[in-house]
């Protein structure tokens, strides 16, 4: 009887400690997901700030997003149409949100108005280093009909951007009009303050302005690729 008795205690004293550690595993992996779920929540719901709806949201909320660093955590692709929508929003806006909108440029100060020009930098970073990227890993027979369709791509965006619509200009007129143009600036004094727009064809300028500004955003590897592919554009529009 005692041997049956020592038997059974010593079984049941296995069974605890075996279904201790059942449930500290258990336990452990909850942790575990607790630890994951909300290391997801706070990247989600606290780090990272998922852009407003640009036609529901008060204009001030849209606007305000454009001075927090997350706009430019976004992938450029989502950047330049929360731009566009943003742009065809403005377009329509009544006398209310201008004066919300004047009051909300007016207020931007410090580090506020800082971030919103370190936004603007980093898009423009992006739109080049993008395209600076793809064009130095090109043979040179490739490399003209690049920039030409980068231009075309970049000045349609802008034209959307600016006026809502594309015209139904020529590929090959916009072209001509661009490198015109930029013959003539190359002929011309330049005014480096002066930034001029790509749907006005004066796009030498426009490279000027952006190939200066986004400098101090790109990395050096960034700035090498951007300054070959900047360099190449100008001999490209005015040769």
């Amino acid at each position: 009887m005692a041997f049956e008795y020592a038997e059974i205690r010593d079984r049941l004293d296995e069974w605890i400690v075996e279904h201790r550690r059942r449930l500290g595993q258990g336990l452990g992996g909850l942790a575990l997901l607790a630890l994951l779920g909300g290391g997801v929540y706070w990247w989600v719901d606290v780090r990272f700030r998922p852009p407003p709806s640009i036609f529901d949201s008060p204009f001030d909320d849209v606007l305000g997003y454009l001075s927090l660093d997350d706009f430019s955590k976004l992938p450029l692709k989502d950047r330049i149409a929360f731009m566009i929508d943003l742009a065809d929003r403005f377009r329509g806006i009544s006398q209310d949100e201008s004066v919300v909108m004047a009051g909300f440029f007016a207020g931007l100060t410090g580090p506020t108005r800082e971030q919103l020009r370190q936004n603007a930098r980093e898009l423009a970073r992006d739109i080049l280093a993008e395209g600076a990227a793809d064009y130095v890993n090109l043979p040179k027979s490739e490399q003209a009909k690049f920039l030409d369709n980068w231009l075309l791509e970049w000045t349609k965006t802008a034209e959307r951007m600016a006026t809502g619509s594309v015209s139904d200009k020529s590929d090959q007129e916009r072209l001509d009009e661009m490198k015109g143009q930029a013959k003539r600036d190359a002929t011309r004094e330049r005014n480096p303050s002066r930034l001029g727009s790509l749907t006005e064809g004066s796009a030498n300028r426009f490279l000027d302005f952006w190939s200066s500004d986004v400098e101090t955003a790109a990395s050096p590897r960034q700035q090498g690729q951007i300054t070959r592919f900047m360099t190449d554009m100008r001999n490209h529009l005015t040769k």
